[in-house]
């Protein structure tokens, strides 16, 4: 057959060059997916979790061929039906612009059908692989014990079944809108349907076949109206709360059953025009549908809410109110089972210095490890290559029977901090391979400013003795690593060990994946696009390479069914060390349950500020911590522990993966002293909390005694919520302390106190939520109020005025503590001075403190609290009522990034006459903040700041700083609890 007129020929040699040049693109594709595949197993196998792999394989695949094979078997059936169905003659026109492309069609119809099905199928196949989770989840799936207040069904039916049964109704539609597609044009360009010409503009053939799919679409939309009524348990109609509303059960509920006869009404109505050949019938039916949906579905709804529900919101809405609260706080693990609340009246006539013997402020925590990184790397990092994560972490080891608060990191390999001249394949990836050693300093001690460290390398030097120091796996482990050597005498590993150093040690871990042959080089060569795989004679038959090495992106690999908490932090268990990975199990389907998007509800100043990794952007209304996980830092381990065995979604997983976690007996008692109630899960709750503390849902409907996270008020220029805080905690009735995480919640548009929360992480209290009450009849400022009360202090802003020079030293906030002793409540905050140069590192150089409307300031808590008895009392900061104190809340910009400033000339003026400016000057601005002048302050801060910058001039460095002004504790030499 001749080629159509205006195609062009191939000659043959043309066409072997275009096969072989798409035979070459099919073989590269298929190798690099290959690849993919097979370094993925290789890692799967590595860790011992294949049967995840092998699982979630054959299920995607399954998948794909199951949507795919019918999605494009129903296209195709549709083409084919619709080509065979054309008119034979095609009554001629004027022009006729179809025929160039119907006459190509024609001459090969089944090449064209079958492409365009395979695309389809290719498409459909792809999109419904990524669903294997809620495939098995739906094969697996568990019953939660609780039925919905509406429908009456279980929980689990909308956990695991409902979203299998709304993905099937959209592959349904989404097939039959394409097949309705696929005939439309077929028609169109074979003649069944036309725009103009003499006779019918459709053929019976063409009415027929699109009004079946109609029907047939319509019908898949009755079906889908009697699903849709379930959707309602998770709606936002109400504003306030996540569910059914009342608006949604007395009148969309009920649209939803009409329009469902309807539509089957109407579907037959396409059905019975189908088979007569006639679109009258399937026309009014159309319009019968669309009609009813904006009457009944959307205008009746529409009456009804504002007609009804707005004018008499508060009557009609609290019994869907008091839904939503039972089922939030079921979903999210704050019944009554998990939180206890207590009143707590913060009225003391307690002085400060009456808090020393308080065993929460004796366990104060005075190191920050949101700021400490650089201190660590500073005095701990030993070689340019090692570094400290930016977000150290707090936890707690017994020592000579004392069990207290520890800044505890890991002395990681950082092969960023590598020097130009450093920086080559072999030093980065063979070389270059480890970290050495746990890094830690007792939290609520910092003898001349700087932590106390304990350290244990391969040398142990403290008193926290690991086996196995050496560090493979770690948070700054962003590069594969190639280890192992044929001999010892030709290891070339550097390890870091002091006088041992380079060639001293060859990895001998579990860790790892083979790298000798020829074919695994080639593999990882094209995985990484490194030739240096096949041409290194370094690579020798012993060799493994070490690839995944972020302790989470290890567990969040071994175990996709889980969300990953952000925070992982090491611990040494029976000599080694280990990463601990909280877990989550989550749902999206949990009716009445308030949904929350976690990235938003785990943001804070941390995460605001970069210094923390922000969690996923998902929504959710469920979520337990259902999973600890362990990964070795030597060997690269992972173990998965249920910790939550009641959970559903946990269950129907176990299922799904048989023998994968191991249940809670199996926990060592070791590492269970090692556990934390995870932050993140923390920082869900407690926003959740806020408002689902209420039963009452009229206070509720009202948002009568709601409350707020505070925003963090010792990060300057962000807003964004304070951070909780791990520490050492005696809660009322308790006479020793027990490790907490904990944090304030202030009043709603208010900046006072109303409760202090705090979770227990201890394995006789793990995961008790207290939550502390204050009356309401009270005013305890909150951390904002007191940041601003702290730095209105003329000793402590005299004392911060006197440190931030510009250019040379800045002033870091610490965290702002708040403690509830058992005399009231204590906020402790600690001060960081800093050199501006890129090399300096934060040293604690002041502790603040506020009890009882007293501010004090010193270098140890005990001067601060002595400070703080014998100063005079101070108001706290009046509240404008926008739920912000007046003035600014955030501290005050280093002078590091303010501009010059002038001062007298230095010849003239005595060190004893600069001094007595810097009092003068500092007694004017008390008079200032006293007026409450704004001008008039700004003025008075200038000239301290001249006045000081003068002293310095005339009296040299900082070591000759003046002494503090009445009031004020000098420089500190040490900062610690007791002094």
């Amino acid at each position: 057959m001749r080629p159509p007129v205006g195609m062009p020929s191939m000659s043959k040699r043309a066409k072997r060059v275009l096969l072989t040049i798409v035979g070459l693109i099919v073989l590269a594709v298929l190798w690099f997916q290959f690849v993919g595949i097979w370094v993925d197993w290789e890692w799967y196998g590595e860790v011992g979790f294949r049967e995840v792999y092998g699982t979630q394989f054959v299920t995607r695949v399954l998948l794909f061929l199951i949507a795919g094979l019918g999605s494009g078997a129903v296209v195709a059936l549709a083409l084919l039906a619709a080509y065979r169905s054309r008119p034979v003659f095609v009554p001629a026109g004027e022009v006729d612009p179809l025929s160039p492309y119907r006459t190509v069609v024609a001459t090969r119809p089944r090449v064209f059908a079958l492409s365009i099905a395979g695309l389809v199928g290719l498409i459909c196949g792809l999109s419904a692989q990524g669903n294997w989770t809620v495939v098995q989840l739906f094969l697996h799936a568990q019953t939660f014990g609780q039925v919905d207040a509406q429908f009456g069904h279980d929980v689990g039916f909308y956990v695991f079944r409902l979203p299998f049964i709304q993905m099937i109704m959209t592959w349904l539609f989404v097939v039959v809108a394409i097949a309705f597609f696929a005939v439309l044009v077929t028609q169109y360009l074979f003649g069944g349907i036309r725009l103009s010409g003499p006779g019918r503009r459709i053929s019976s053939q063409a009415a027929f076949q699109l009004s079946l799919l109609i029907g047939i679409f319509v019908l898949i939309k009755a079906v889908q109206y009697w699903f849709d009524r379930y959707d309602l348990l998770f709606s936002n109609r109400g504003g306030l709360f996540t569910g059914a509303s009342y608006t949604d059960v007395k009148a969309v509920l009920p649209a939803k059953i009409i329009l469902m006869v309807i539509a089957a009404v109407c579907a037959v109505g396409f059905v019975v025009g189908a088979f007569l050949r006639s679109i009258r019938l399937p026309a009014v039916a159309l319009a019968l549908l669309v009609l009813s949906s904006v009457l009944i579905g959307g205008v009746w709804p529409l009456i009804l809410q504002q007609v009804v529900v707005n004018p008499n919101g508060i009557t009609k809405e609290p019994p869907y109110i008091q839904r939503s609260i039972a089922a939030t706080q079921a979903a999210y693990g704050l019944g009554e089972d998990k939180v206890s609340y207590t009143n707590y009246a913060d009225v003391t006539n307690a002085t400060p210095s009456a808090l020393l013997s308080d065993p929460s402020v004796q366990n104060a925590r005075l190191l920050d490890p949101n700021i400490l990184s650089d201190t660590f790397t500073q005095r701990q990092q030993l070689q340019n290559f090692y570094g400290f994560a930016p977000q150290l972490n707090v936890d707690r080891y017994t020592i000579d029977g004392r069990t207290q608060d520890f800044i505890v990191a890991l002395r990681e390999l950082n092969v960023d901090n590598l020097q130009a001249n450093q920086k080559n394949w072999i030093n980065e990836h063979l070389v270059f391979t480890h970290g050495n050693g746990l890094v830690a300093a007792p939290a609520n001690q910092a003898p001349g400013g700087y932590p106390e460290f304990t350290v244990s390398d391969v040398s142990n030097q403290g008193a926290i003795k690991v086996d196995q120091p050496r560090i493979y796996y770690g948070q700054l482990a962003s590069n594969y690593a190639i280890v192992g050597s044929e001999s010892k005498d030709q290891n070339i590993e550097y390890d870091g060990s002091g006088d041992a150093g380079q060639g001293a040690f060859t990895y001998d871990g579990r860790g790892g994946v083979r790298v000798g042959n020829l074919f695994q080089r080639l593999v990882f060569a094209t995985e990484y696009g490194e030739p240096n795989f096949l041409f290194s004679s370094e690579i020798n038959g012993n060799s493994k390479i070490l690839y995944n090495r972020d302790p989470r992106d290890r567990v969040e690999k071994a175990a996709p069914f889980l969300t990953v908490d952000t925070k992982p932090y090491p611990a040494v268990i029976d000599g080694r060390i280990q990463w601990i990975v909280d877990g989550y199990t989550t749902a999206a389907n949990f009716p009445y349950a308030q949904n929350v998007t976690l990235s938003d509800a785990t943001n804070n100043s941390q995460t605001a500020t970069g210094s923390a990794t922000g969690q996923v952007n998902s929504q959710v209304s469920y979520i337990r911590n259902s999973v600890k996980a362990t990964v070795d830092a030597y060997d690269g381990t992972v173990t998965l522990y249920a910790i939550d065995e009641s959970d559903p979604v946990l269950k129907a997983w176990e299922q799904v993966f048989p023998g994968l976690v191991q249940p809670s007996s199996a926990v060592s008692p070791e590492l269970r002293a090692h556990f934390k109630y995870p932050q993140d899960l923390f920082e869900v709750q407690r926003q959740l909390l806020a408002r689902y503390h209420l039963d009452n849902p009229v206070d509720f409907f009202q948002n009568s005694n709601f409350w707020r996270v505070p925003d963090d008020p010792t990060e300057s220029g962000v807003t964004a919520s304070q951070p909780p805080y791990y520490q050492q905690v005696a809660l009322p009735g308790q006479s020793s302390t027990s490790f907490q995480l904990t944090s304030v919640l202030t009043g709603f548009g208010r900046p006072f106190l109303s409760a202090y929360m705090a979770v227990g992480n201890d394995p006789d209290d793990y995961g008790k939520i207290t939550v502390l009450q204050l009356p309401s009849n009270t005013q305890t400022p909150g951390p904002v109020q007191i940041q601003q009360t702290l730095l209105n202090n003329s000793a402590i802003s005299q004392y911060i005025g006197t440190r931030q020079r510009p250019g040379v030293s800045t002033i870091v906030y610490g965290n702002l503590l708040t403690l509830p002793t058992s005399k009231g409540l204590l906020y402790i905050e600690p001060l960081y001075q800093r050199g501006i140069s890129a090399q300096a590192s934060p040293q604690l150089t002041q502790i603040l403190v506020w009890f009882g409307n007293r501010v004090g300031n010193g270098d140890t808590v005990a001067a601060a609290l002595q400070n703080a008895s014998s100063s005079n009392q101070v108001t706290p900061p009046p509240d404008n009522g926008s739920g912000q104190t007046s003035g600014s809340s955030s501290p005050p910009p280093s002078s590091s990034s303010s501009g010059p400033t002038t001062s007298a000339p230095s010849g003239s003026v005595t060190p004893e006459q600069a001094l007595a400016a810097i009092n003068r000057a500092n007694q004017d601005l008390a008079a200032a903040k006293q007026s409450q002048d704004l001008g008039r302050i700004g003025a008075a801060t200038q000239r301290l700041e001249e006045a000081v910058n003068q002293y310095f001039q005339v009296a040299g460095t900082p070591a000759a700083a003046p002494p503090a002004a009445s009031g004020s504790a000098p420089p500190t030499s040490s900062a610690s609890v007791g002094g």
